[in-house]
């Protein structure tokens, strides 16, 4: 079945604690090759049947007022996935 996959992250300019928590485990544990860590929101909606463009409407929708607050987060992807996406890693 059919995926769409909906990606939220904290604005540039809001304050990621989670992801300056992670960063300082990464260099705790040896990884210093990174600066920099933001911490966002993956959401997988699954599709009975094909995805219309009324369906990706739709979720482009859920993803700018249900799944996420516009005041400090961004939509970055609304994307449709399929098995063989999956499979390959996307």
């Amino acid at each position: 079945m059919p995926r769409i996959v909906v990606d939220v992250m904290p604005k540039p300019e809001i304050l990621d604690p989670q992801g300056k928590a992670i960063l300082g485990a990464l260099n705790r544990l040896g990884q210093t090759g990174f600066s920099e860590v933001r911490q966002g929101k993956r959401f997988e909606l699954v599709v009975d049947g094909e995805v219309t463009q009324e369906i990706l409407d739709q979720a482009r929708h859920a993803a700018t007022t249900l799944l996420s607050n516009p005041v400090i987060e961004d939509v970055t992807r609304v994307e449709v996935i399929t098995e063989a996406t999956i499979g390959a890693g996307e």
